[in-house]
């Protein structure tokens, strides 16, 4: 089997690889995201996960497969990226709140010695109830979202944040290991 390296330093994409059984390596990509946040497009997001893919996958030496990924929050079909700081955070909190959001998850698999590379874009809805201002404070103090897209992580949101979710959890929390184990099978 051809070796894998993840090209994120994201500690859940690391869990989701190691919860599926995979082998891997992990080399954080050097790759400059830059997109335009006003309208979301599913190839903007599949052209950063294969940037990141493609900016490790030049830095080898051996055939290995570089699993690239991006994962954003989109509401009205604007991209919610990573909040700079509390009032970026608690404004988006209060965006998503009483309504129904869209997470899009791009995987990118390179392989580095053929350059033939696979991408696939995963959405999952997720739809919060209404939040409070000391909800959403108190949230924000404790987690300190600032590295997460649409300033939240679905696995730390206490439960009365959200009324419904439709689609893969996994997707949400930042790769679908479905939708990966189906890319994997084109490369084995």
């Amino acid at each position: 089997m051809v070796k894998i390296i993840l090209a994120s330093a994201s500690p859940r994409r690391k869990e989701i690889l190691k919860n599926m059984g995979l082998n891997y390596e992990i080399t954080k990509s050097p790759f400059i995201e830059e997109f335009d946040h006003e309208h979301f497009s599913y190839k903007a997001i599949e052209n950063l996960a294969y940037g990141k893919a493609k900016a490790v996958s030049d830095l080898q030496n051996e055939e290995v497969l570089v699993i690239g990924a991006d994962t954003v929050v989109v509401l009205d079909n604007k991209v919610l990226g990573k909040p700079k700081n509390f009032e970026e955070a608690k404004a988006m909190l209060n965006m998503l709140s009483g309504r129904q959001h869209i997470v899009v998850t791009s995987i990118c698999i390179i392989n580095s010695k053929t350059n033939n590379f696979e991408t696939n874009s995963t959405t999952s809805k997720v739809e919060f109830n209404k939040l409070t201002e000391k909800m959403i404070e108190e949230y924000i103090n404790k987690f300190l979202p600032y590295d997460k897209a649409g300033s939240y992580g679905i696995q730390e949101l206490p439960k009365e944040f959200v009324h419904n979710i439709d689609g893969s959890l996994e997707n949400i929390i930042g790769l679908c290991s479905k939708t990966l184990t189906n890319m994997l099978q084109s490369f084995i």
